[in-house]
């Protein structure tokens, strides 16, 4: 049993690495380009904010699927896998409602918050800071159980 949770925990994480290394072929995202490059002069590309925007919500729920998979295999508590979607979505809503005003504003705000912005929204860095936060309080709860 212990093997299949690790390999459902690698096969998350193939499928993390899987909507990176697709996303120019499955999401548009004309800032992919933008970004890419390290010019920050370069002009403000053109785009369709309705497509955008569905195509960001469709990269977040692979990543979210992909990201609850692997804190539920690690974890096996489905309370705990639950609050890891819950602070995804907010996460989500925060950065993608502040990336949206950078790019209503064409990065007026700054171009590096602005990228970082895009980050949160496109990637599931989120994940990054769940992971070990769970781990601690594990290690914590194990401790009171010993107490």
């Amino acid at each position: 049993m212990k093997i299949l949770n690790w390999f459902l925990v690698i096969l998350g994480i193939f499928g993390l690495i899987s909507v990176r290394m697709l996303e120019d072929k499955i999401f548009y995202d004309p800032f992919l380009e933008f970004f890419h490059r390290s010019n920050k002069n370069a002009a403000f590309p053109g785009f369709e904010w309705g497509t955008l925007i569905v195509s960001h919500f469709f990269r977040f729920a692979l990543n979210l699927f992909f990201s609850a998979v692997i804190v539920q295999f690690i974890f096996k508590n489905k309370q705990w896998t639950i609050q890891a979607v819950v602070l995804m979505l907010i996460v989500f809503a925060i950065t993608l409602t502040l990336y949206l005003y950078c790019l209503h504003t064409k990065f007026e705000i700054g171009y590096l918050f602005s990228f970082y912005m895009r980050r949160f929204v496109i990637q599931p860095l989120i994940l990054l800071l769940i992971i070990p936060i769970f781990y601690y309080r594990k290690a914590i709860l194990k401790r009171q159980k010993l107490s």
